[in-house]
């Protein structure tokens, strides 16, 4: 089993949905672009949220175990795939790539 690297790639928020839909809440996430997680296999890394795991521990645990072509071929690399977190008011954007590097 190889170590994944999750890379926050892109952040957004939409603020007509926030105003529309959404309870006040105070704080959301902690995350920002550019930050970097490994992943030990198919272990959360720590410091990323439970919600962005859910999202894509699948597709981290097809990687770490020697997947590639998710879906035929989608991503330019094969060993990677592109996720987002289910959060409908501010997604992020993952970029999930199996590293050569052996899982502890």
């Amino acid at each position: 089993m190889k170590k994944c690297r999750i890379t926050v790639m892109k952040m957004v928020r939409h603020e007509d949905l926030i105003a529309k839909f959404e309870n006040p809440i105070a704080h959301a996430c902690d995350l920002r672009e550019g930050q970097v997680f490994i992943a030990n296999g198919w272990e959360k890394p720590e410091g990323l949220c439970d919600s962005a795991w859910e999202s894509m521990s699948a597709f981290v645990m097809t990687l770490a175990h020697g997947g590639e072509n998710i879906y035929d071929g989608w991503m330019q690399n094969p060993k990677s795939a592109m996720i987002s977190c289910n959060d409908g008011f501010r997604p992020v954007s993952f970029y999930i790539e199996a590293l050569d590097e052996d899982a502890d």
